[in-house]
């Protein structure tokens, strides 16, 4: 009973749990509404109704789940300071500030020109109505950057000297923070993957229209520029992706070799990339594996000679350097976390790849299995995210920051497991009900489609488009 009211694992699950379900709709908001953005600059330039149309439907969608992520993002700060207080207190000086940042600056500017662009339809000039959109667009992608440089500075610490007297770790150096090497790789490769999400949502609720042959003035365009959005964001994620991995080799060396489950130090040939691996249990022995050599000392250090430090040589390196302990993360989940990440993101590429064949010159597809394929790719890019995020954080344990404290040392000290317990339960419960009415709010909005467009005469007598206000 002791094991299951253990305050730390208890903490970590419930930081785990509300973090993956807020990530449910971090992509969607910084993906969506950059399509939002473009679709309106096509009806800006064009002056065509259809993408109007779009411009609204999916910015309905937009806003349904930026509230949603509100509300979820709130709970992550609270967390700090009831389960690892310990952690605020250590790492709060250097953690906060990008954090601050996000607040004051990001979301101030992306909270402050939304509300700009919903209410200012018919009401602000066109061309400073659409840059309010993209100002929005541009205040999510910063509050992600800070986001991701405050999450880099738990995996590279950097800009900051030791207090021993106060013991605490303090911000020396803002910039390199924020220019943190690990933040310039992950942050690329985080915003393709909210692309990728994004695409997979339009491709969805596109190919449940036009499977009913239906709206198909705009979910024509809407699917066709969705389908290359997915490509383009699946070919981006994979090169951010690789400049990620060479961060993680040099700032992270366990973490790769956890990735690979690589317990012995190997060079060339022998560093190969295991596509598929079965295993004992714990990871520890490999009992059947199909390997592609040279490849994982390719991705390690773009050479084919490059030589990739083992678990068992890390561990004894860390045990010298940082004192007795075990430093290998749990070995299953960074390997399989890994795979699934590649996986399910190629998956859903090659899901657009087929559905750009498909639909070649004008064409449709023609079976209704094919638009089922279309419909239910969605939550593969997602997941895929969700594992990445699994793997990155799973593989620095045991840090909560690397090499500066371990995540045993970050809870709260007074905090009881049956407390963290109870706040589990009824987070569990607010944020099912709150997933429900989520989901509903878009499938319904998705189902009904783009609204008519009400048009009215200009000075010129001409007809002109004019918006419906939210």
């Amino acid at each position: 009973m002791h094991d299951l009211l253990d305050p730390l694992l208890l903490s970590r699950w419930q930081f785990g749990l509300t973090t993956i379900y807020h990530f449910l709709f971090v992509p969607l908001t910084i993906g969506v509404v950059t399509v939002v953005a473009i679709f309106q600059t096509c009806w800006y330039r064009t002056g065509k109704v259809h993408y109007l149309q779009l411009t609204h439907f999916f910015g309905k969608i937009f806003l349904i789940n930026f509230a949603m992520g509100v509300v979820t993002g709130i709970v992550q700060e609270f967390q700090f300071g009831m389960n690892w207080s310990d952690y605020s207190r250590f790492v709060g000086d250097i953690f906060g500030a990008p954090l601050a940042l996000e607040g004051l600056l990001a979301f101030f500017l992306e909270a402050t020109f939304i509300g700009l662009w919903i209410f200012g339809w018919d009401k602000l000039p066109r061309g400073l109505h659409l840059a309010t959109i993209w100002l929005t667009a541009a205040g999510s992608i910063l509050s992600a950057y800070f986001i991701i440089a405050a999450n880099a500075f738990m995996q590279n610490p950097v800009g900051y000297t030791l207090n021993p007297e106060r013991g605490r770790a303090e911000l020396t150096d803002i910039w390199a923070v924020l220019t943190n090497k690990v933040a310039l790789a992950a942050f690329p490769h985080t915003i393709f993957g909210a692309f990728m999400v994004s695409a997979g949502l339009i491709i969805t609720v596109a190919a449940w229209h036009l499977s009913r042959n239906q709206h198909l003035e705009t979910m024509r365009p809407a699917l066709k520029f969705s389908l290359w959005m997915m490509v383009v964001a699946g070919i981006g994620t994979v090169l951010s992706g690789d400049q990620l991995g060479l961060a993680m080799v040099q700032t992270q060396p366990m973490k790769m070799a956890a990735a690979e489950a690589l317990y012995k130090t190997s060079t060339g040939a022998d560093a190969s990339f295991s596509i598929f691996t079965l295993g004992t249990p714990d990871g520890v022995h490999e009992l059947f594996s199909i390997r592609v050599p040279y490849l994982l000392s390719f991705l390690s250090t773009h050479t084919l000679n490059g030589t990739v430090e083992g678990i068992n040589d890390l561990q004894a390196q860390y045990v010298q350097l940082y004192g007795p302990g075990d430093y290998t993360p749990t070995i299953w989940i960074t390997y399989w976390a890994f795979r699934w990440m590649i996986g399910l993101g190629m998956l859903h590429v090659l899901v657009a790849v087929v559905g750009l064949w498909l639909t070649r010159k004008g064409r449709m597809p023609t079976r209704q299995w094919q638009w089922k394929l279309a419909i239910w790719a969605m939550p593969l890019s997602l997941a895929a995210m969700i594992v990445g995020w699994i793997f990155t954080e799973m593989g620095r344990q045991p840090w909560i920051v690397f090499s500066l404290m371990k995540t045993a040392d970050g809870v709260s000290p007074n905090t009881t497991g049956l407390e963290v317990l109870i706040s589990i339960i009824a987070f569990t419960l607010v944020y099912g009900a709150l997933a429900v009415v989520e989901f509903k709010l878009i499938k319904r909005a998705a189902q009904k489609g783009p609204a008519p467009v009400e048009e009215h005469l200009d000075d010129e007598g001409k007809h002109v488009p004019v918006a419906t206000v939210y």
